[in-house]
């Protein structure tokens, strides 16, 4: 790493390696770190994995998303940690330890872009690379007090990146303020595609009813108003007639079968030394069907059809990014299962829908960081960040 200190665990322990960055741009004056499944030229991309770590070797060219950061002048501080070949909500990491979450002590940081949410939450740097998959960007953001956006599907460049399900994968970023975020927005999204104002709020009832209970409900209701200040007041709707644990496992299915199809003959052809629970996600991912994931993809665009209907092209989706605060770190293996699944019902939504989501740190839980979250129409990323910016204004 390229600062003095990391007393997060923050930062993978490559060798210093200086990265030119342009002299001026939208983003100079600003430092930035890169997860460690994007390719920097000179670093290996060891995806949290010992192995993929020994096999890599430094990178030849950066990843195009880097690559584009560096010409706008921000200043690269070095590679964070991720969840092993980034399959984890949680963010620990057998192999090299679980960053500390800064807003939560004792707790976990999120996953799997746990180190570039801890370095940022720490104020190691300006801002933070980190993919989101299944929640990797909104997870951390919610529990370590930041901002973090999923941009709508495709938007973002994924070239010279590890994927995990790539009908899923998109890259996103962790800033402290809306005023860093804002500003290296135009550099990863480019513009945003034409539409109304967003001006039409709707709470997901049914995702507030996953929240653990009424200390997480009355942590979000200052978000919730704030936001209904701004655009009115927000008709309630319930999103899944058939239930979010029937959209979870939709999800759970097809994120399952991309992964092993991604990764499965890399771990099978060699010891992958994957750590317990990234060897049983993948182990319960090699048993998802083609028969399955044919009969979800099905469904899936069922799901896509009734999310983009919803929110059409001027509305916008509010519910909780996470059902609670993060666990601590050394929560039984059971509670983290539970957690998950239901962390996935929420998470999904946006996923299976292809839409961006940001979520925003408007409120805490014994002192640690909840988020809320706002889903907009496809394309229009700007538009909510926005938005999104007047909300924590309040």
């Amino acid at each position: 790493m390229l600062i003095p200190t990391d007393p997060v665990n923050a930062f993978v322990d490559y060798p210093d390696m200086p990265v030119p960055n342009a002299s001026g741009g939208p983003l100079a004056g600003l430092t930035f770190a890169v997860k460690d499944i994007f390719d920097v030229a000179g670093y290996p991309t060891g995806c949290g994995n010992p192995v993929k770590r020994r096999e890599s070797g430094p990178a030849k060219a950066h990843a195009p998303i880097v690559a584009a950061l560096l010409a706008a002048g921000a200043r690269f501080v070095g590679k964070t940690h991720t969840a092993e070949l980034a399959f984890s909500l949680d963010g620990r990491n057998a192999h090299y330890g679980t960053p500390i979450n800064p807003a939560a002590r004792g707790r976990v940081p999120g996953g799997s872009s746990s180190g570039s949410a801890a370095a940022v939450a720490a104020a190691l740097c300006d801002f933070a690379l980190g993919s989101d998959t299944g929640g990797s960007v909104r997870g951390p953001a919610s529990f370590c007090g930041i901002i973090g956006l999923r941009p709508t599907y495709g938007r973002t460049d994924l070239r010279a990146t590890m994927p995990l399900a790539a009908s899923f994968d998109t890259a996103g970023w962790f800033a402290r303020t809306m005023d860093v975020y804002e500003r290296v927005a135009p550099v990863l999204l480019g513009e945003d595609s034409g539409g109304p104002p967003l001006a039409r709020p709707i709470r997901v009832g049914d995702a507030f009813q996953l929240l653990f209970g009424e200390p997480e409900a009355s942590a979000l209701a200052g978000g919730v108003a704030a936001a209904e200040r701004e655009l009115g007041a927000a008709k309630t709707v319930t999103i899944a007639p058939e239930g979010l644990a029937e959209w979870q496992q939709l999800y759970r299915i097809l994120q399952g079968y991309e992964a092993w199809a991604e990764h499965g003959a890399w771990i099978t052809g060699r010891n992958a030394e994957l750590g317990p629970q990234t060897a049983t996600r993948f182990e319960v991912s090699r048993r998802v069907t083609a028969a399955e994931a044919d009969a979800a993809t099905r469904k899936r665009a069922e799901v896509r059809e009734r999310v983009r209907g919803l929110v059409g092209d001027d509305g916008v989706l509010m519910l909780p990014t996470m059902p609670g605060i993060a666990l601590l770190v050394d929560a039984p293996e059971a509670e983290f299962e539970a957690f998950r699944a239901r962390a996935i019902s929420l998470l999904c939504i946006a996923g299976l829908a292809g839409l961006p989501q940001v979520s925003l740190p408007v409120g805490t839980v014994s002192g640690c960081p909840l988020g809320l979250s706002l889903i907009g129409p496809p394309g229009r990323d700007r538009a909510l960040l926005a938005l999104a910016r007047k909300v924590l204004a309040g």
